[in-house]
């Protein structure tokens, strides 16, 4: 008998028939494809994954035999040479990479897999159909996604290649759902996993807590309410693509979330997906989310820093880290980074949730961050997602993108204004009746003159464009009552009690100074009578702008005054563009923040950096588009090429760990985490004290000695700790110019 899996036991009474694998892979990804309309493509991929397992040199293997014998490269060979054209080319891919991940399909990538499919099935063996194996009709019935293909050819590769994608997602989840069966059952435990409730159920329970508020007061909240009704109220509409514009601090998290419950509910699909560009305000939303549903383990928070072990129940920890490998939960509240990155992976730890997004609302929250190097390609897959996949896609933002051709966008993969459906009630006049704020072009400050303006306001708040001149600022006037910091180079602790200050004596009318960088514009809830903002793109004055009179309760309007820094602190060179178009929109419009100005920003942008909107090298080719579109002719996808250039954030900043002090890791956390055998779990109870940093500076500090590598000799490079703790303010954060000036202080 072929045998899948083994266990220690050496008489195989309980080890794993091949054939009962295959059939058991075979129905699940059938299940997690027919979600897409492809059921039959899912079982194919499943019954041929690991048909290489049925080679002598693995069944030895199996049996204790010291060797690298592989098995994916075996199915996909069967794949191409038993299956039509189309077909098999895509199934091949799936089956390749279930192990190694998607591979380029003609050319080697620096990359990982670095061998290419075609070499792959060229070596692999031959090898025939395990007894009792019979592959479904694949030809007979054209899935959804791929049945009204567009005509245009690029448009028609990239179906492909999506469509591949989501086959491999659905056979990878798959295969690591049914050998964690197999060995739980193996070893008497019950299934871990639970889905949660359904957004039906969910649907319902936030529509129990929102009939508890009563009758709303004040004119902001009696609108925020009005939004919330008229936005549900569309819910029946068919799914597809939708924005929200509504202005900062007009309730878009709930009446986004209220939206998306009641149109799955309506339209049967089966989660909401909320993307956020900020891991901060990931955590924030989520909090609120949990609070408005009345049920933790329906909301999944999945980023890099989440300390699922820091739950309070060790069965709900395991159940959520579980979850968040695969999505496998009705809420999930994410980061940008997160979705688009696993939306071009090739890695199956990060692909296995891609076919959760079909049939799923997924709400892009702040939508006009997207990133303009690779706005394209994200434009590319939610387009096709809301084509291909059932799935509706809400642009949730104030400052909506021109993203139209109507606009001027110039690209394909921009929308057709007929296509999205705006969700708020009259945009136009919604801004004007939520307008708390003038902005006023101010021209050019000094240091000098704009400290001087801020000393004459009971409170303000600075916002400038680097973390430099932030931290000189701050120096000038940290002796004062109520002056504050906020900047990137503190620690997520630091900075959460730097605003629990700043709100508690704003909520107290005490005098609040607050000089900060553009951090505190990503969904930071403050409200201060005027802001001071360095000139910069109009998204961000209009984020500054919702720092201001946010609740609205001044008898005036709040002021934002836009300023042009003096030389030595113009703007840096990646926001200097944004900042040149700004100002030109600032001269030419009375009301920068008007739906007609910030449509005159972005359309600037957009044209201005046409060329730019795709950029990254793919092999050698410019461009994640056109490296689709070259390839599509043979299929011959380099997905691992792909996967190596959609890298959202470029520069690679890495962490250093803060020790001492008021927010530094504690020594007893430090040594109880001294012992503990798992990197994953020390990383997520670290993150709480650790500062991004670019790798240059990062090395820096390690070559000036002025911080050190701990456990290097088990984890290697990943945890850097402060070595010299002088070098962090409990008021400032971390000094990081001039590092090689500072020295090492004794242990």
């Amino acid at each position: 008998m072929l045998f899948a899996h083994s266990s220690e036991r050496r008489d195989r009474t309980d080890w794993e028939p091949l054939k009962d694998h295959l059939l058991a892979v075979a129905a699940r990804a059938g299940e997690y494809s027919a979600q897409f309309d492809a059921r039959a493509w899912g079982e194919t991929a499943g019954l041929l994954h690991d048909l290489g397992k049925a080679k002598p040199a693995f069944q030895a293997k199996l049996r204790g035999e010291a060797n690298s014998e592989p098995h994916s490269g075996e199915g996909a060979r069967y794949a191409e040479e038993h299956l039509p054209g189309l077909v098999g080319k895509l199934l091949a891919f799936c089956i390749a990479g279930h192990h190694s991940g998607l591979p380029n399909g003609a050319t080697h990538s620096e990359g990982r897999p670095p061998t290419p499919l075609r070499e792959r099935t060229r070596t692999a063996e031959l090898i025939q159909l395990p007894e009792g194996i019979v592959l479904p009709t694949v030809v007979g019935h054209i899935p959804r996604p791929l049945s009204v293909v567009p005509a245009n050819a690029s448009e028609r590769s990239f179906a492909f290649q999506f469509f591949a994608r989501m086959i491999f997602s659905a056979l990878v989840d798959a295969d690591y759902i049914e050998t964690e069966r197999f060995y739980d059952e193996l070893g008497g435990r019950a299934s871990r996993r639970s889905q949660g409730p359904s957004v039906a159920v969910l649907s319902e329970a936030l529509e129990e807590r929102l009939s508890r508020f009563g009758n709303p007061s004040g004119t902001v909240n009696k609108l925020r309410d009005e939004i919330r009704s008229h936005v549900r109220s569309q819910a029946a509409a068919a799914p597809g693509l939708f924005s929200l514009t509504v202005p900062t601090g007009g309730g878009k998290t709930l009446a986004s979330l209220a939206f998306a419950l009641d149109h799955a509910k309506r339209h049967g699909l089966q989660r909401v997906i909320y993307v956020i560009p900020y891991t901060s305000i990931v955590e924030q939303t989520a909090d609120v989310f949990r609070d408005a549903l009345k049920d933790n383990e329906a909301v999944l928070e999945h980023h890099s820093a989440f300390d699922w072990d820091g739950l309070d129940d060790p069965a709900e920890s395991e159940r959520m880290k579980l979850a968040a490998q695969n999505w496998d939960r009705p809420v999930i509240v994410t980061t940008a980074v997160q979705f688009f990155e696993s939306l071009y992976s090739n890695r199956t730890s990060k692909c296995r949730k891609l076919h959760r997004l079909a049939n799923a609302v997924m709400i892009l929250d702040e939508a006009q961050t997207l990133p303009l190097r690779l706005l394209r390609p994200c434009l590319a897959a939610l387009r096709e997602l809301a084509r291909g996949y059932n799935s509706s896609i809400v642009l949730c933002t104030a400052t909506q993108p021109a993203l139209f051709r109507e606009d001027g966008f110039p690209h394909p993969e921009g929308f057709a204004r007929a296509d999205v459906r705006e969700l708020a009630p009259q945009p136009a006049q919604l801004y004007e009746a939520l307008r708390r704020v003038r902005v006023v072009n101010c021209g050019p400050l000094s240091d000098d003159e704009l400290l001087a303006r801020l000393a004459a306001k009971a409170s303000g708040l600075v916002i400038v464009n680097n973390r430099r001149h932030a931290r000189q600022l701050f120096e000038r006037i940290r002796d004062h009552d109520g002056a504050s910091h906020l900047t990137t180079s503190m620690t997520p602790e630091h900075r959460r009690s730097v605003l629990r200050e700043v709100r508690t004596r704003l909520a107290q009318d005490l005098p609040v100074h607050l000089i900060a960088t553009s951090l505190i514009e990503a969904g930071v809830d403050v409200d201060f009578p005027v802001v001071y903002r360095a000139v910069a793109g109009i998204d961000s004055v209009a984020q500054a702008a919702g720092r201001c009179n946010r609740e609205g309760r001044m008898a005036e309007r709040g002021e934002v005054f836009v300023f042009r820094p003096s030389g030595e602190h113009r703007p840096p060179p990646d926001l200097k563009q944004f900042a040149d178009i700004g100002a030109e929109i600032l001269s030419r419009h009375a009301d920068p923040l008007s739906l007609d100005a910030v449509r005159d920003y972005f359309r600037l942008l957009y044209w201005d950096r046409a060329h730019d909107l795709d950029a990254e090298m793919v092999g050698s080719v410019r461009g994640i588009i056109p490296a689709i579109e070259r390839s599509g002719g043979q299929m011959d996808f380099p997905f691992a090429d792909i996967a190596s250039a959609f890298r959202i954030i470029a520069d690679g900043a890495l962490p250093i760990v803060i020790r001492g002090g008021a927010f530094g890791v504690p020594d007893a956390t430090l040594e109880r985490l001294q012992t503990h055998p798992h990197p994953g779990t020390i990383a997520r109870q670290l993150q709480p004290y650790q500062i991004q940093l670019p790798q240059r500076v990062r090395g820096r500090f390690v070559a000036a000695g002025a911080a050190e590598f701990w456990r290097e000799d088990e984890f290697g490079p990943q945890f850097l700790l402060l070595a010299n703790v002088d070098l962090y303010d409990d008021r400032a954060g971390l000094r990081w110019d001039d590092i090689e000036d500072f020295g090492l202080q004794e242990l």
